[in-house]
């Protein structure tokens, strides 16, 4: 009987969560996550600094910081279609850094409201940035079962491909889970994200088995250069525009970041009323 009403109760976050804007809603253990591989590997690196690294004295590099009431992970994602780039343009000075990040951090807000008032369930609202508390968004979404880890390195919907934004937040509460799911486009794919990124950042194995002791390395088999990455968004914010910002007189940095290893992904993508999951 208790299992049916966690199992009820989770279904009723995920409904609630799209009817406050999600596209996509799940829950995971944090038990779990702990034990998911971006996690792992993290408190195993070197300390690395790239865009959008936040600098903080609060927490240690390489290290995820868990509240201690921390149980479950609600998991939302809003879709990122290519005819809406400016969902994921970067504006310095403008609260929440990019309109995509306002909308799900509304969302959010809404379903922690209705979970404290109906339910009595504590939530927190945990940041992006994992050196300021957050935690990997797309370790999170894999468990609560949104999708998979794809090569390009990204979380992969069977519904938007990889062209989704997450958020997450953590409650006191042990909710029943509703992932992983069994979906994986990409075993046989040819991997036109490889080819479209104009870093070559998936060239060569960076991360190894060894070194780690696990094999679910990023994008699958440790293929993906951060680094490389990283050189695209500089490049990406030394080529940006200025434009004006709601509550400042100077006009403010537009960075619009590359998203080609999203945009050529064939899953998802609707081909004559088709959807692209397989």
């Amino acid at each position: 009987m208790a299992k049916h009403r966690e199992n009820n109760l989770s279904t009723q976050i995920v409904e609630k969560a799209k009817e406050f804007g999600a596209c996509l809603a799940g829950i995971a253990s944090v038990e779990a996550l702990k034990e998911s591989p971006s996690h792992i590997i993290y408190g195993k690196l070197e300390k690395h600094e790239g865009v959008g690294t936040k600098k903080t004295g609060k927490i240690k590099p390489v290290q995820v910081s868990w509240p201690e009431n921390a149980r479950s992970a609600i998991v939302i994602a809003v879709e990122h279609p290519e005819e809406r780039p400016e969902l994921d343009w970067w504006k310095d000075g403008y609260s929440g850094g990019t309109i995509g990040n306002r909308i799900l951090m509304s969302i959010c807000d809404k379903v922690s409201e209705w979970l404290q008032k109906e339910k009595g369930i504590r939530t927190n609202k945990i940041p992006y940035h994992i050196e300021h508390g957050g935690i990997f968004l797309k370790d999170a979404a894999v468990m609560a079962g949104l999708g998979c880890i794809g090569k390009n390195n990204l979380l992969v919907t069977p519904a938007f491909g990889p062209r989704v934004r997450l958020r997450a937040m953590l409650t006191d509460r042990v909710l029943e889970g509703v992932g992983p799911i069994d979906f994986d486009p990409c075993e046989d794919c040819s991997m036109p994200c490889k080819k479209a990124c104009p870093q070559e950042a998936f060239q060569s194995k960076i991360y190894s088995e060894k070194d780690f002791g696990i094999d679910r390395l990023p994008a699958r088999i440790g293929a993906y250069s951060r680094h490389r990455c990283n050189i695209q968004m500089e490049l990406d914010i030394d080529n940006c525009k200025k434009t004006g910002v709601e509550g400042r007189d100077e006009p403010a940095k537009l960075v619009r970041y590359c998203r080609l290893c999203e945009l050529t992904c064939p899953i998802g993508k609707t081909v004559y009323g088709a959807t692209l999951s397989s």
